[in-house]
């Protein structure tokens, strides 16, 4: 299971940063820009860990942190700090793991989220695998048995997102959000047109299908089947 990241900020560059590298490193990221947007989310499912920046529309990140510590959760809390005024002593005070002034190295802020995960016990595979298909998070290598793929950085952030939920039928809507970062308005063209030239570099040597299509719901990364439902291609 993918390890899973809320992301709270209405810096769209900073989100956009932030997210881009953190695709990139295997994580599956949950992204809001508002105070309300991000009490919903933890409500509904609790992240590994949560990066929160502290001038948050709404109550800030610093609120929000005081809440999660104040019901026990021990859920790591990264808080960012764009302003001018020094918070550290404050943010370590509202219950905050860290502290980051911002804008800073996107190398430290992921070694910092490594530490806090592995301190809780959530250890970064270098490593997924699906069946003959394996990714190298560290290197961004792809094989398919022992053959070596070229990806765009893009297409690598696809299929990462897939691999990293083996058997789920994955919403395009969901998709474009994740990989891509915003909404496209309910146009899917450019996620159709990616996952062909996934295929396309998987089966090269006409290995067998990885990504299917399921009729009216969206996309899923499992084994191909010998007998294949009429609703999946």
């Amino acid at each position: 299971m993918a390890i899973q990241i809320l992301v709270a900020s209405n810096h769209s560059s900073l989100t956009t940063l932030i997210t881009t590298e953190l695709r990139y490193e295997g994580y599956q990221l949950r992204i809001v820009d508002d105070s309300i947007s991000a009490l919903m989310a933890l409500r509904e499912r609790q992240p590994d860990l949560a990066i929160l920046d502290l001038a948050l529309s709404g109550a800030s990140g610093l609120e929000i942190c005081r809440r999660l510590r104040s019901t026990q959760q021990e859920m790591p809390i990264i808080l960012l700090d764009e302003s001018s005024v020094n918070h550290c002593a404050i943010a370590f005070d509202s219950g905050a793991d860290d502290y980051l002034r911002w804008p800073a190295s996107i190398e430290e802020l992921v070694a910092r989220i490594r530490l806090h995960l592995r301190r809780h016990g959530h250890g970064r595979r270098d490593t997924l695998n699906f069946q003959d298909l394996k990714i190298d998070l560290r290197t961004w290598e792809v094989y398919r048995g022992n053959r070596l793929i070229k990806l765009t950085p893009k297409e690598f952030s696809l299929l990462v997102y897939l691999i990293s939920h083996p058997r789920q039928v994955l919403s395009c809507d969901r998709i474009i959000q994740e990989v891509w970062g915003y909404d496209f308005g309910g146009e899917t063209n450019i996620l159709h047109v990616y996952i062909r030239y996934l295929r396309l570099k998987l089966e090269a040597n006409r290995e067998s299908r990885l990504i299917h299509t399921i009729r009216g719901a969206g996309y899923v990364l499992r084994e191909a089947f010998s007998s294949r439902s009429m609703l999946v291609q």
